[in-house]
């Protein structure tokens, strides 16, 4: 197909099998055999469940699974699914939690699974004055509420209080009605908006404003994780190390453009588990950077101190919004299996083991910036990458690794040279 001929309108895509669409995109795109075969690869995710997720879907992709280890939260022993692309966040994590293992491991604990339905008013003559209103008819609201999912309600959850805050914008004042749900062990968007949607007229009649927006709100602050620990200066090298955390923990903090790096790393830990057990891990990553700035100026979602002892403790808080019922994690069969690995039972354990994680992954970041540097770790994976993409296989790729990272010559071009040397002298 020609560049001229070459067209994205294509009408009812959506309507056409999958076979069809990938061959409609491999003509526009000139898309080779090879790689038409790989898309076609659907691996471990069965292609009817695939095009019933998403829209006009044409193949699938795969990232690596792994699984932390040496975790120990509450108490309890897990093994933790990840799935990242980022080299060294496992082996990171892994390493963290063996080093929290004392005094029961990390302490971690989640509020109740409550997320904020809200419900934009337009056109309010006397905002204020309805807002009152609206609270004064709160239980009739939240019992217009609950008879939509009377399946909630009937497992402990359900809707459990209403806000009415008069926020100014630039298209003037509006009243805005808070909607507080408790989801039980579902992440929540589809129950909190439907009954958004349930409760707009009855609003609409109490203030007689023009309901907008009826959507869940994903600064979920009602539905928290708090993780701490303590970690012990002679498990990693003294106070010195304590103190250089502590003074890169202060950077953050005195620092948004240092601030966002370092809630990066919490979050390469915390987003790993969300997409291994299959979350809405957009969400929880808008969620998290939209409490780091609940102050007006974007913080460090951890805090780490020297205590009395010389020793180093940690804290995260942060929201947590996940679920164990309903959406891609009933639907995807890894995510099911993830899951059974993790060993846990409810949405508030899954929330506090994430948590725990991220803190980890905190730690682990920080303690490689204060001593070696996090490039070390890296550059040996990334080295390992370069051999592995130049033709190595088994002993060699080793062979090629070590002898790039000794002499910090770490490319492919030189990745190629070696493997083609050292596969000749294998020969000779």
């Amino acid at each position: 197909m020609s560049s001229e001929q070459r067209t994205s309108r294509i009408p009812e895509f959506y309507k056409k099998p999958i076979e069809e669409r990938l061959k409609i995109v491999a003509e526009f795109a000139g898309l080779t055999e090879e790689e038409v075969a790989l898309l076609k690869n659907f691996g471990n995710l069965d292609r009817k469940i695939a095009d019933s997720m998403i829209e006009n879907v044409i193949g699938a992709m795969s990232y690596p699974f792994a699984v932390a280890v040496n975790f120990l939260i509450n108490g309890k022993d897990y093994i933790v699914p990840m799935v990242i692309e980022e080299a060294s966040v496992v082996a990171a994590a892994s390493n963290a939690a063996r080093v929290m293992r004392r005094d029961g491991g990390i302490k971690s604990v989640a509020t109740q699974p409550i997320m904020i339905g809200q419900i934009q008013v337009l056109g309010v003559k006397d905002p204020w004055y309805k807002r009152m209103v609206l609270l004064e008819h709160k239980e009739e609201i939240l019992q217009k509420a609950n008879e939509v999912d009377p399946v909630l309600v009937k497992f402990g959850g359900g809707a459990r209080d209403l806000e009415a805050r008069v926020v100014e914008s630039p298209r003037g004042p509006m009243l805005i009605v808070h909607l507080l749900v408790d989801v039980r062990d579902a992440m929540g968007a589809n129950a909190v908006n439907t009954m958004a949607e349930k409760v707009a007229p009855m609003i609409e009649r109490l203030t007689g404003g023009r309901v907008l927006l009826r959507i869940i709100s994903n600064l979920a602050d009602r539905r928290l994780v708090r993780s701490w620990v303590k970690v012990y200066k002679e498990d990693i090298g003294g106070e010195e190390v304590v103190d250089a955390i502590v003074d890169a923990w202060a950077f953050a903090a005195a620092d948004p453009y240092r601030a966002a790096t370092h809630n990066k790393g919490i979050m390469n830990g915390v987003i790993a588990v969300a997409l291994a057990t299959a979350q809405d891990h957009r969400a929880i990553e808008a969620g998290a950077h939209a409490y780091a700035a609940r102050t007006g100026r974007y913080m460090p979602l951890s805090t780490w101190e020297k205590d009395q002892d010389g020793n180093l403790v940690g804290t995260l808080e942060m929201p947590m919004a996940v679920g164990t019922i309903g959406g891609a994690t009933k639907v995807h069969p890894v995510a099911k299996i993830a899951l059974k690995i993790l060993g846990v039972k409810t949405a508030t354990e899954l929330a506090e083991v994430m948590g725990a994680v991220g803190l980890a992954q905190n730690f682990a970041a920080l303690r490689a910036l204060a001593t070696e540097g996090i490039q070390k770790g890296h550059m040996r994976l990334h080295a390992r990458n370069l051999a592995i993409m130049a033709g190595a296989t088994g002993d060699l790729i080793d062979r090629v690794v070590e002898i790039m990272v000794s002499e910090g010559k770490i490319n492919f071009a030189y990745a190629q040279e070696l493997v083609n040397k050292l596969s000749k002298e294998g020969r000779a």
